[in-house]
């Protein structure tokens, strides 16, 4: 084992810093060998400067040297600085272009950039590297100009010009206080997209996006939704952006999806870039949601942000729901909601389940890149959906106002955030509390009683929340349960209720003229695991006639999830499988509805999917992804084959001559990409070849991607000609070959582990962009489990192999793959032992980095 110490970082220790920088000087020479970074602090005690000196430590990657300082592995501290304030300057060089840990400072595709989230910034100087330190930055940047043409960072251009040798500069200055985890430089060759904007206040403000020059083609929908977002900003929330300049650069290698950087965002490319030929449906949405989600982190993350990083949350969940309202607002409110909620149940509810179960208020971390987490988006953006559901929508509007106003310009905690929703609506939220300091899912049962005499109905409620690492009787906490109930005429009752008995969590509904089907948290309104005495008589009356589109089709995945767990028990004891007619007639009427003249189709083709066998594996201990997989696949195929007719009718009337983007045709294509995903599952030659026919056909993206889709799983002539086609028509463009790469990894072919394997050394791939790693090796691991949890423990090996040469180059992509590891105990005694062993042998590397370290170690406690 390593012998290097790990030490975790405690909330509990959370000190406020000895010392402040008023103000930050930044001055970058970038040269191709060495990068020089002079750092100039104005700095001042935050303690009565009459007491004796207080060590200054700043964080920082040191080199040895000499001086009235001392080094250590994490950074420099200065034993006696003054007591009165001073000025520092440190000069510091760098290599940017030998990072590839892709943190700090550091080149891609021949630019400079920067990632400084969470602790990035001390691997570009030394510096308090810590959110709750906040200073005014101007920052200077001289490099070769022909190299080097455009110059960028925070804040507004100030001063430019020319130098001698060929050089030239740029000076910026951010008139808003930040911490360091803001500050961003990008110096390239690009090209830009220029648009402009007018605040409700009447600033005019530049709005650039700078790409490559080839991808200039590309940007327009990326531009388009960020002016969508700033209008939405103001109409929601009454905020306004702050500056006359707004920018976004598009890179190639970035470990996360994008960065909120001060009015400096950079973003992964594929997450800006986007033509109807190189974009899909689905990336569309992503970027749409993501240039929306960075840009109101302007107010959620930058104007008020975080304290310490046990905070995260503050801004994190907070931007998360607020660019989920976005969306929704964008888009089909039904449609977004059931994705989200489908993403919580993928992701987080299980990681609430296993080893890195964690409050969305962490207690402790050692590498704060692994708390990046769905906990702390996902799971924090439906806390934050509570207080709207709690509060409503003016209360929650006026707690945001009141937040606003007391914290700009600060940074602050939860407890603060909590403190303004209560204070603004009076109202005692105490009971909020655990949802921030404690982990793991609660599950909510509910039992219900109908007195056709008292003409009332009951609902008995009770919740309960599993024991988790380092987290035993846990206290329950304030959740909200929207609810209607539907008459069997299919419309929603009046509702009147008579009160809540604390006691026994007891509703009584009174004067419900005729006994009801109840519709329970409506919307999800709280992330809990629900269970009710709900029959499938009720749940099938539901699918046809709730008003509340989230419940309408969580009725559908209530009854097919529990017939897929009865098959999966009765596929593990080796009886025969049978298929349900009355969910068979269910899903007819569910795919009949596309035909109706004001279907919603996006609506109908979430309807028409099943739970997944990951989802399946949660619900089922041990779980034998062999066993799963036969019982979801035998009702995917009985539907598929029973409801032929209407799936192909489907394909028929749903298929354009043309493209268009626009909600109606996009819905349309979701609905036939579902049922010819369907109808792929018969295996039967003549779906393989107008699969071909499609792919071939396609005038788009989203279409060829889809039919190439569903031929990747087929051992077919049709699929290796597809695969092929697609590759030579696009192996130029590194973004589209990350989805060739998705589709071979996550393909449900038996023994698909050597073809990845393979892949590893195919062209189109390469270890050191996080792209192609999440592409190939996310895809494998997220994709068919049958390969990951192949029986003679290949895929674990490959998984240990990568996570092993790729935490060498990069330990955070690197922790974000051993991730595949953490619920090794949820499985059967021979992949325990398998993944187990995997996971002793990573961390017996010499030299593991933190990242993966403080993964794998709590995954074997």
């Amino acid at each position: 084992m390593p012998s290097v110490s790990r030490a975790p970082v405690y909330l509990k220790d959370y000190a406020p810093p000895d010392y402040r920088f008023d103000a930050v000087s930044l001055d970058f020479y970038l040269g191709e060998d060495v990068t020089i970074v002079t750092n100039t602090m104005r700095t001042s005690p935050t303690f009565d400067g009459a007491g004796d000196a207080r060590a200054l430590f700043l964080h920082g990657d040191p080199s040895p040297g000499e001086g009235g300082y001392v080094l250590t592995a994490k950074g420099l501290t200065i034993a006696s600085p003054p007591t009165t304030p001073f000025e520092l300057a440190i000069v510091t060089e760098i290599k940017p272009q030998d990072n590839t840990e892709l943190e700090g400072l550091y080149k891609s595709s021949g630019n400079f950039c920067t990632q400084c989230e969470a602790e990035g910034f001390r691997r570009i100087t030394f510096y308090q590297d810590r959110p709750d330190v906040m200073s005014v930055f101007t920052t200077k940047i001289v490099a070769e100009k022909s190299k080097y043409p455009v110059l960028l960072s925070n804040g507004n251009l100030v001063e430019s010009g020319d130098l001698d040798g060929g050089k030239h500069f740029t000076v910026w200055e951010d008139p808003f206080p930040k911490p360091a985890y803001l500050f961003a430089l990008v110096a390239g060759d690009l090209g830009v997209v220029e648009d402009s904007f007018t605040t409700s206040g009447g600033r005019d403000v530049a709005l650039k996006i700078y790409v490559e020059a080839h991808n200039l083609d590309k940007a327009d929908f990326a531009m388009a939704s960020l002016i969508k977002s700033m209008k939405w900003d103001e109409d929601v929330f009454g905020l306004e952006y702050d500056l006359d300049l707004f920018n976004i650069v598009a890179v190639d290698d970035f470990n996360m999806g994008a960065m909120e950087n001060k009015s400096l965002n950079i973003f992964n490319s594929r997450l800006i870039l986007a033509t109807p030929t190189t974009a899909t449906d689905a990336d569309y949405a992503a970027i749409e949601g993501v240039v929306a989600h960075e840009y109101f982190h302007n107010w959620t993350g930058n104007r008020v942000t975080c304290r310490d990083w046990f905070q995260l949350s503050l801004k994190e969940g907070l931007t998360v729901y607020r660019d989920q309202e976005f969306s929704a607002d964008m888009n089909s409110r039904g449609v977004k909601r059931i994705g989200d909620v489908s993403r919580l149940r993928a992701a987080q509810f299980p990681q609430d389940s296993g080893p890195m179960a964690h409050p969305i208020r962490p207690e402790s971390y050692i590498k704060m890149d692994n708390f990046y987490t769905v906990t702390v988006y996902e799971k924090g953006a439906e806390v934050v959906r509570m207080y709207e559901t709690l509060l409503g929508k003016d209360g929650f509007r006026k707690g945001m106002d009141l937040y606003f106003k007391r914290h700009d310009g600060q940074a602050v905690t939860t407890d603060d955030f909590l403190a303004a929703m209560a204070d603004a609506n009076d109202v005692n939220l105490d009971a909020f509390l655990p949802w921030y300091t404690q982990a793991g899912t609660p599950a909510l049962d509910v039992k219900t009683k109908y007195d056709a005499t008292k003409k009332t109905f009951e609902m008995k409620c009770t919740q309960s929340i599993p024991d988790t690492p380092g987290q035993t009787n846990k206290t329950p906490t304030l959740m909200p349960i929207a609810v209607g109930l539907v008459g069997p005429d299919g419309v929603d009752m009046p509702l009147t209720l008579e009160g809540e008995d604390e006691a026994s969590k007891t509703f009584t509904f009174t004067n419900v003229a005729e006994k009801p089907t109840p519709s329970i948290l409506r919307n999800f309104s709280a992330p809990v695991k629900l269970t009710t005495d709900l029959t499938q008589e009720d749940l099938i009356f539901l699918m046809s006639n709730d008003s509340d589109a989230f419940n309408r089709w969580e009725a559908g995945q209530t009854l097919t999830r529990a017939l897929l767990l009865g098959l999966v028990d009765d596929a593990a004891s080796g009886r025969e499988l049978q298929m349900d007619a009355a969910i068979v007639d269910a899903m007819r009427k569910i795919a009949s509805g596309a035909f109706e003249a004001d279907a919603d189709k996006a609506f109908i083709a979430r309807a028409m999917t099943l739970p997944s066998e990951g989802e399946l594996s949660e619900l089922v201990s041990p779980a034998d992804p062999d066993v799963i997989h036969a019982a979801r696949d035998f009702v995917v195929k009985s539907l598929a084959r029973e409801l032929r007719p209407e799936l192909e009718r489907i394909m028929a009337e749903n298929t354009a001559e043309a493209y268009s983007n626009e909600p109606g045709p996009r819905a349309a294509r979701t609905l036939k990409i579902a049922a010819l995903g369907l109808l792929s599952r018969l295996e039967d030659p003549a779906i393989d070849a107008e699969a071909l026919r499609r792919f071939h056909a396609a005038d788009n993206m989203t279409d060829q991607i889809a039919a190439l889709a569903s031929l990747a799983s087929r051992d077919c002539p049709e699929r290796a000609e597809a695969l092929d086609a697609f590759y030579e028509r696009w192996k130029h463009d590194p973004l589209i070959m990350n989805k060739w790469l998705g589709i071979q990894a996550g393909a449900a072919l038996p023994g698909n582990v050597k073809n990845v394997v393979a892949l590893t050394k195919h062209p189109a791939f390469d270890i050191k962009n996080p792209n192609k790693v999440y592409s190939l090796v996310g895809g494998f691991v997220g994709g068919t489990p049958t390969n990951f949890h192949a029986k003679d423990g290949s895929g674990y090996e490959f998984l240990g192999d990568i996570v092993i040469e790729l935490d060498a180059v990069n330990g955070s992509v690197a922790a974000r793959m051993v991730g595949g590891f953490t619920r090794w105990k949820k499985y059967d005694e021979e992949r325990r032992a398998l993944m187990k062993a995997q996971l002793e042998r990573i961390l017996n590397v010499e030299g593991l980095s933190e990242n993966v370290f403080e993964i794998v170690s709590k995954s074997l406690e």
